[in-house]
């Protein structure tokens, strides 16, 4: 009888890993073999807690939240020269309208650097259209033009086609 109750137990035991190995592989009940008998079994009745299974992926990183403070503003390092021709060339837009080109010239006049005078227009703040426009207007206002002698008039100034063109078409001639 010993011997017997040894299969029982073996056999038994061989349903436990064989139901685990099932669990594992995502078999279910109706997959396990019909040959086996049917033993039940405190291990067999529950189903055995799943281990957890350790991750290889980093935990997420956290961005710190942004700060509400404004960055001080650059203040750009510019010469006593650049700094005096940005404000003549400011001076000169308040009042007068030119091209880009007719710009340097009236700064070069003024005794700027060709270097100083061109700085100074690229880093004043001026739509060249509405300087064509504006222009275009101040002749006008003073004198009588054509269509294509007022473009004409403008591209003499310095200003390109398109701009002289902008500017007539601006002024309804």
């Amino acid at each position: 009888m010993k011997t017997r109750t040894k299969i029982i137990l073996g056999s038994a035991a061989g349903l436990v890993v064989v139901g685990l190995i099932g669990q594992a592989t995502g078999a279910t009940a109706d997959t396990k073999p019909s040959s086996s008998p049917a033993i039940s079994s405190p291990a067999t009745s529950a189903p055995a807690p799943a281990k957890p299974v350790p991750t290889t992926e980093a935990p997420e990183e956290t961005t710190p939240a942004p700060t509400t403070e404004a960055p001080a503003p650059v203040t750009p390092d510019y010469t006593t020269s650049q700094e005096q021709a940005i404000g003549k060339a400011e001076d000169y837009l308040r009042y007068q309208h030119f091209s880009r080109s007719g710009l340097i010239e009236q700064l070069e006049f003024e005794n700027f650097s060709k270097a100083d005078a061109t700085f100074a227009v690229a880093h004043v703040e001026v739509n060249w259209n509405e300087q064509a426009v504006q222009k275009a207007q101040d002749y006008l206002d003073s004198q009588h033009f054509s269509r294509s002698g007022l473009i004409e008039q403008l591209e003499f100034d310095g200003f390109t086609k398109a701009q002289a063109t902008y500017g007539v078409n601006h002024v309804g001639l």
